[in-house]
């Protein structure tokens, strides 16, 4: 009998943690904003690949002044001329310490690969999302996209 609501007790008491948990993640939509200038370019949908990593693709265009739905133009390979809204910019990303490392991160419109870094912020509201090619570093935060 005493068994039952130590239990529920228990459970409820362990709700908190299972929430924090689930907003411990970079999964969801991120408005991303941009840098050098601070307006928001597109949404991307960040998602656990099927290797267990972590990747985003764009899935909104915010920004148009390059057409409603631009290309990416200075990309190589596969990607060069292919439209953005649709495009895999982030990939390989794996939990490490208090973020998501290992990964990279494509800047469309530089057409430039970069080594990634993620990190949530304000309670998981923002994420910080970094890229390097050797010394040189930049570093972005995206929203979280309310819809």
């Amino acid at each position: 009998m005493l068994l039952k609501p130590m239990l529920i007790a228990l459970l409820l008491a362990a709700l908190p943690g299972i929430a924090h948990a689930q907003q411990a993640s970079p999964i969801g939509r991120w408005r991303t904003v941009d840098d050098e200038t601070g307006k928001a370019k597109s949404v991307v949908e960040v998602y656990q690949a099927r290797d267990g990593s972590y990747a985003g693709k764009v899935v909104e265009i915010l920004d148009t002044s390059d057409g409603p739905n631009p290309l990416c133009n200075k990309c190589a390979g596969a990607n060069r001329n292919k439209p953005i809204k649709g495009m895999v910019i982030l990939w390989g990303l794996r939990p490490a310490g208090s973020g998501w490392d290992g990964g990279m991160v494509l800047d469309p419109e530089r057409g430039k690969s970069y080594r990634s870094k993620l990190q949530l912020r304000e309670d998981g509201r923002k994420l910080g999302v970094s890229g390097c090619i050797a010394f040189i570093c930049r570093s972005q935060e995206w929203l979280r996209d309310p819809a």
